[in-house]
């Protein structure tokens, strides 16, 4: 009772001492408005994927690969390598990659093809066996689920690249997707696998990491596509209705932007005193 009494006495004085002040920033109403928005262009699409209204997504051809990658592994006999990045669980491209691995393991499932999960951290360790646990019991395949092929190697980054490029030169997978937060190790460990002749899908949002994955892997995510891969895949409607939402308010931005840039102009054009000065001599 009296900690509310001094919370409800503290909160009085606070109000008392900003009674003159608004609440609101109305220098910031222009952000308000874009937030309003944002959030009503994804509920939009959100309750139109629900409705079962088919909204298109260009095709990603790094992610239509995930098949045929996967299919190739199975034909050969061989497994299929998942690697997502070397940072922590709180890194989101760690969780799109891990997002992204759960389809992936699906597709495994079903082909029955062996998939390896080599990861850098413990706490990805314990998500990432969650996650492909859960795909295969999803898709009726529980029996063939074995926790022991998602291991931890080390949280040393050149000490990762080196065991994971030991692994695929002695076990020569099929396939080999890198999807996550990746530095100097994406070189070492994409060479690698182009060496071995395995099939490479490759993606993260390291702009600087980006030109070797282009030169060693077959197909890149670049960017914004990796977050945007796991609502290709799944074709969940929430996450396509917050995928086709986004794009929506981003060309809206874009369309604020290039209508601002044109009245700057314009203003300076026909305002500036020097071009008044022109128009007077011509």
């Amino acid at each position: 009772m009296y900690k509310t009494l001094l919370f409800f006495l503290l909160l009085s004085t606070s109000f008392s001492q900003t009674s003159t002040t608004s609440i609101f920033k109305s220098q910031e109403g222009f952000s308000f408005l874009v937030l309003v928005t944002l959030c009503s262009l994804i509920y939009y699409f959100i309750r139109q994927a629900k409705s079962g209204k088919k909204l298109w997504i260009r095709r990603i051809p790094a992610l239509a690969s995930v098949e045929e990658a996967v299919g190739r592994a199975t034909e050969m006999g061989k497994a299929c390598v998942f690697i997502p990045g070397i940072m922590d669980i709180d890194d989101i491209q760690t969780l799109a990659g891990l997002n992204i691995l759960g389809s992936v393991a699906r597709k495994t499932a079903e082909y029955d093809t062996e998939l390896k999960v080599p990861v850098a951290k413990s706490m990805v360790l314990s998500t990432a066996q969650d996650v492909v646990k859960e795909a295969y019991y999803r898709t009726g395949h529980p029996d063939t689920f074995n926790e022991s092929n998602i291991q931890f190697v080390t949280d040393d980054q050149f000490a990762f690249a080196a065991s994971v490029n030991g692994m695929l030169v002695r076990e020569k997978p099929a396939a080999i997707i890198m999807l996550g937060t990746f530095y100097a190790e994406s070189l070492l460990i994409a060479e690698t696998g182009n060496h071995i002749g395995a099939i490479q899908i490759a993606g993260t949002a390291e702009t600087s990491q980006l030109p070797f994955f282009v030169a060693s892997c077959d197909y890149v995510l670049i960017g914004e596509e990796l977050f945007a891969a796991s609502a290709y895949l799944s074709n969940d409607p929430m996450l396509l209705g917050s995928l086709k939402g986004q794009d929506y308010a981003k060309m809206l931005l874009m369309i604020f932007i290039v209508y601002g840039l044109l009245a700057e102009l314009s203003i300076r054009l026909f305002y500036f005193p020097e071009f008044l000065s022109l128009l007077q001599y011509i």
